[in-house]
């Protein structure tokens, strides 16, 4: 297949049954493999939908600068889009994250600014770099990407519904980790307009439930858990906010990496702990749908692989 640009690589990811992970007389679990994206994430969806309609407002020009604050994930696809499209790329970074993010973003062009931290991720410390992206934004010829405001974001999202539901049809329960919302919402949009309407269950970890609690706290799963209500999720669509352990998402980033060469970040494998114990309640004949949201490769050589 010919493109005009790396950009065309975005999206079509494929769908892999996880029948090894499947308990006993539960339902069936498929998993959407977002690593198979350019930087290797789902991210790649939301930077492209922003910047590009950005530019298409005339909001941006090539040469403008891009700020975000970022864990790694969306500020690599955010440079990686803003390689394509000839723009700047600035991110204010964290110690707490992979460094392996802040090379990759660096490989793309990027300024990458690093904001120090105890090595776990707190309110305290994104608070500090979204103060500090706020206030790079608002020099001259800078753009504020606004991950978690622009409903550009929520838009990138919508065609991973499609994709879920051209693929699988029916779909009872769809499972994710939330950080922004807007991946699982977009799904939500997406999947709602080909005539699907899941269930739909939110994910935080049990070491920081602010969305089941109101109280947040540190933890080491990077992409969720931001430390404050993600702004694009609609509580009126879900049927459930859950905790998972992180050291059990952990565990099971290893089984799935061991057992069905599925290679995924520490979300990935909360979302697929949930999934299981999701599976068992809704029996045999249904079907729960999850997402990989990045590929593992981003975090060899940190707690997760060692």
């Amino acid at each position: 297949m010919k493109s005009e640009t790396a950009l065309d690589a975005i999206g079509k990811t494929p769908m892999v049954r996880l029948a090894g992970f499947e308990p006993p007389g539960g339902a069936e679990i498929w998993i959407k493999l977002e690593g198979g994206n350019p930087t290797g994430s789902y991210k790649d969806r939301m930077a492209v939908s922003v910047l590009t309609r950005a530019m298409e407002r005339g909001d941006l020009k090539p040469g403008d600068r891009v700020v975000e604050y970022t864990g790694g994930s969306t500020g690599t696809a955010l440079a990686f889009v803003s390689a394509v499209l000839g723009l700047r790329f600035t991110a204010v970074f964290s110690d707490a994250f992979s460094d392996s993010k802040r090379q990759a973003m660096a490989a793309f062009g990027a300024e990458v600014l690093v904001e120090p931290s105890d090595g776990t991720i707190t309110p305290e410390l994104i608070q500090r770099m979204k103060t500090r992206a706020y206030g790079l934004a608002g020099e001259p010829g800078s753009y504020y990407a606004d991950q978690f405001g622009s409903p550009d974001v929520r838009a990138g999202y919508v065609p991973m519904g499609h994709e879920i539901a051209a693929d699988l049809g029916h779909v009872d329960m769809l499972v994710a980790a939330v950080g922004t919302g807007a991946a699982m919402m977009g799904t939500v949009d997406g999947l709602a307009a080909a005539g699907q309407t899941p269930d739909v269950i939110a994910l935080e970890p049990l070491q920081s439930p602010l969305l089941t609690t109101g109280t947040g706290g540190p933890h080491k799963v990077e992409g969720i858990g931001v430390g404050f209500e993600p702004p694009f999720l609609d509580r009126s669509r879900l049927c459930d906010i859950r905790t998972v352990d992180q050291d059990a998402a952990f565990d099971m980033c290893r089984r799935l990496a061991a057992e069905a060469g599925v290679l995924g970040g520490g979300s990935t494998g909360l979302n697929v702990v949930a999934a299981i114990e999701l599976a068992k309640e809704l029996g045999p004949g249904k079907r729960v749908v999850t997402i990989a949201c990045d590929t593992g490769a981003k975090y060899l050589g940190g707690h997760i692989y060692g």
